[in-house]
């Protein structure tokens, strides 16, 4: 039997996006980084950021957002935020009783993805 993919071992795309909603939850009560969604359709956003976790994290999904670069160019985010924004990805994911080592993996993909964030 084949190894199961990260996204399915998190439960696919709907575990994904209860995991997402709460994680903007935690996001827009958090005065650090919430200016940054203060003009966001965060429905479209929460649909945008599962497809993207369902992607990184192999899933039959296609990510046809921007590259992370282009989609944050210009807008000064510093590694505390950028470190912010992580913390509440782990107590979401944490809160659906996600396991640590699905957490990590969750957490370096999106680590990856730090250059392109920070500072762009």
């Amino acid at each position: 039997m084949p190894e199961q993919t990260l996204y399915d071992r998190l439960g696919g795309e709907d575990s994904i996006e209860a995991v997402v909603k709460q994680f903007y939850g935690y996001v827009m009560d958090d005065d650090l980084v919430n200016g940054y969604f203060e003009d966001v359709d965060m429905q479209q956003q929460v649909a945008h950021q599962t497809q993207f976790i369902s992607s990184v994290t192999g899933g039959p999904v296609e990510y046809t957002g921007a590259d992370m670069r282009a989609a944050h160019e210009g807008m000064g985010i510093t590694t505390e935020e950028f470190d912010a924004i992580a913390k509440h990805l782990d107590t979401a994911l944490k809160d659906f009783d996600v396991p640590e080592t699905e957490r990590e993996a969750v957490l370096d993909e999106v680590a990856s993805y730090e250059d392109d964030i920070v500072g762009a």
